[in-house]
């Protein structure tokens, strides 16, 4: 069986991903929804308009382990992997708790790892990875440092795999958009208190998960939506960080 899986599922631009890969992907026959709220996932399924299998499972605890054993049991074909969880606190490191950076780190990076890891051995010629990177990564953002850092990881791990797996016909594509309006930002505790965001232009989740899924399936290494953003990636690469860094404060 064909499958897709995607993570962080149950909202934001999970959800916008779910709604789109039945009419990118007609030949994939099943999408697992991989998220901690099974009640969410639920109601996802309902909109995503094809077969859909909910795995609730939390990707900081033992929920990769969850996915492994399922892939085991059912040996699928696994023609996309989405890696969409993630999450960012704002705050100086000083000051954030010490569980919320180690929650990032371990969303982020660890299980984004363990997840892409597992999933390898089940993809053959022509599979997709999409890993959702930021434009965080283009250069460390104060009061986001432990966020940025995670995200400068996504790219270059994605990067790195897909040089990897080119022969193996296997692509890998790092999106890094802007700020979305999604939950993200409450949970972060950015809604409200970032100066940074407020000035910053919006990208709409539902055009990021079209552009990215184009993007892929054009093979393309790394994808940013909006022409500010990508002028910013422009300025990232040739201005000095630690002088870009203090214009980057969110």
């Amino acid at each position: 069986m064909k499958i897709a899986i995607l993570t962080g599922a149950s909202s934001g631009l999970g959800i916008e991903f779910a709604k789109r890969i039945r009419a990118a992907f007609p030949d994939i026959e099943q999408l697992w929804l991989v998220a901690r709220r099974e009640d969410k996932l639920r109601e996802v399924s309902d909109t995503a308009g094809m077969a859909c299998r909910a795995v609730p499972a939390d990707l900081t605890a033992d929920g990769v382990g969850t996915l492994e054993a399922l892939l085991r049991e059912e040996d699928p074909d696994v023609a996309l992997l989405i890696n969409c969880a993630g999450c960012g606190y704002l705050g100086n490191v000083a000051e954030l708790d010490s569980s919320l950076m180690t929650r990032c780190i371990d969303l982020n990076v660890r299980a984004l790892t363990a997840v892409t890891r597992a999933a390898l051995p089940y993809m053959g010629r022509g599979g997709r990875i999409i890993n959702i990177s930021s434009i965080a990564s283009f250069c460390p953002n104060p009061r986001m440092t432990v966020y940025s850092a995670s995200k400068s990881y996504v790219s270059a791990f994605s990067l790195g795999l897909g040089d990897e797996l080119r022969e193996e016909g296997i692509t890998v594509t790092a999106v890094c958009p802007g700020p979305m309006d999604t939950e993200f930002l409450d949970v972060g505790g950015i809604k409200g208190n970032s100066k940074m965001f407020k000035m910053l232009p919006f990208c709409d989740a539902a055009k990021v998960a079209e552009g990215s899924i184009k993007a892929a399936k054009r093979g393309r290494s790394v994808y940013t939506p909006r022409a500010f953003f990508r002028f910013y990636r422009f300025l990232a690469k040739i201005i000095p960080h630690t002088l870009l860094v203090k214009l980057t404060r969110t």
